[in-house]
């Protein structure tokens, strides 16, 4: 029997809906956790720095393929440990800057993967928040700064409020206890709204965040349905889950005995933009109909 080896920056239980698509992907390609297939997981529960060791205990035992998921780290530390087995990631960024594969249609190598460009939305996220807040002085935007991407975000949510006359208030956030005087700053400095920018971590703590920006009455918006399934005021980017599912459809076309080099770097197409009604009537906002006809889905 074949073993895959799962290695994730997160832990299980606010990442379960993205493994049980990527279980789909796997049975979609003929295998079954238990049946055909074991998984050996290796959770970094949100402490990056032992990817590595994790990483390197997949290879040394000698798994057949190693599936990454939860942003950048674990790709980049599965890439380290290994030039042997394949490895098959989802990532919001670029792999071919990030230095994992020397190019989306030829990766070459062992690795491949699927990038949804979610990182890379942060602008179009504040033009969406600015309309649906038109009044807003100042607008807060929330980044992790443990991720390689942040410098990026920030430039782009900048940009983004200079073109429409905004103030912006960076706060960062890498751990629980960051988030409360977070919170307290965007109040003390009067925020009208919030944007929470793409992060791995953020989104394994949606439900605590999507409560404080409740408690403060604070419209908020965030990087994927999960989010606004959770509560949150509204939400754009990629599918996540079918990225997830599409790991597992090329890890199980691996096991059969396609080479990482043969898959092409799948770039993710499908953006979708959410609105949750109720949480927009608990604020008592009333969403312009054009931007409410532009919501790929509205929570009822």
């Amino acid at each position: 029997m074949p073993v895959i080896g799962y290695l994730h920056s997160g832990s299980p239980a606010p990442f379960a809906g993205f493994l049980a698509a990527f279980k789909a992907g796997l049975k979609g390609g003929g295998y079954v956790e238990g049946e055909n297939v074991a998984i050996e997981y290796r959770w970094a529960e949100g402490q990056l720095d032992r990817l590595p060791a994790l990483a390197g205990d997949l290879a040394r035992r000698g798994v057949a393929v190693i599936a990454t998921g939860g942003a950048e780290h674990p790709a980049l530390a599965a890439k380290a440990a290994t030039t042997s087995i394949p490895v098959v990631f989802v990532l919001g960024l670029d792999p071919v800057k990030l230095g994992i594969v020397p190019s989306l249609a030829r990766p070459a190598g062992n690795v491949t993967g699927i990038t949804m460009f979610t990182s890379l939305l942060e602008g179009k996220r504040f033009g969406l928040l600015r309309e649906m807040i038109p009044r807003a002085q100042t607008i807060a935007a929330m980044v992790d700064p443990s991720r390689t991407v942040t410098q990026t975000q920030i430039e782009e949510v900048r940009v983004a409020a200079a073109q429409v006359g905004v103030k912006l208030m960076i706060v960062q956030a890498s751990k629980e206890s960051d988030f409360e005087p977070a919170f307290a700053e965007m109040a003390a400095q009067g925020a009208g709204a919030l944007q929470v920018c793409a992060s791995p971590f953020f989104l394994s703590r949606r439900q605590q965040l999507v409560t404080l920006a409740a408690h403060l009455r604070l419209p908020a918006m965030y990087e994927g349905r999960v989010y606004a399934e959770a509560g949150g005021l509204m939400s754009y980017g990629t599918d996540l889950a079918d990225a997830y599912r599409q790991s597992g459809v090329y890890v199980a076309r691996i096991l059969k005995g396609t080479t990482p080099s043969d898959l092409p770097v799948m770039q993710s197409t499908r953006f979708e933009f959410v609105i949750n009604l109720v949480t927009a009537k608990a604020l008592g906002l009333e969403i312009a109909p054009m931007l409410l006809a532009r919501a790929d889905a509205v929570i009822e």
